[in-house]
């Protein structure tokens, strides 16, 4: 079965800023507004969850900044930098 990721509108305030995922520090959250990237990378972002209006918090960054450590859905995922930066999220 196949889930659907559902379109997101833009916040009723106007106050959230739409960043990268990696620019999130630790302890902050934001909910996910597109994902880009090339096809392979887009659809594997997609199937971990990243779907359009889902909350992500950032729990902790390794010592050197990579990889970077993200609960979602549920579950804690480890993200790359590089790959992390074709989320786009609004920031809380």
């Amino acid at each position: 079965m196949e889930r659907q990721c559902a379109p997101v509108g833009r916040p009723a305030n106007g106050l959230h800023r739409i960043v990268p995922l990696d620019q999130l520090t630790v302890g902050t959250a934001g909910k996910v507004y597109s994902v880009g990237g090339d096809v392979n990378l887009r659809r594997r972002l997609l199937e971990m969850g990243f779907c359009n209006g889902t909350r992500v918090q950032v729990i902790r960054r390794a010592p050197l900044g990579d990889p970077i450590e993200y609960r979602l859905r549920g579950y804690h995922l480890s993200l790359r930098r590089d790959q992390a930066q074709h989320v786009r999220v609004h920031a809380e």
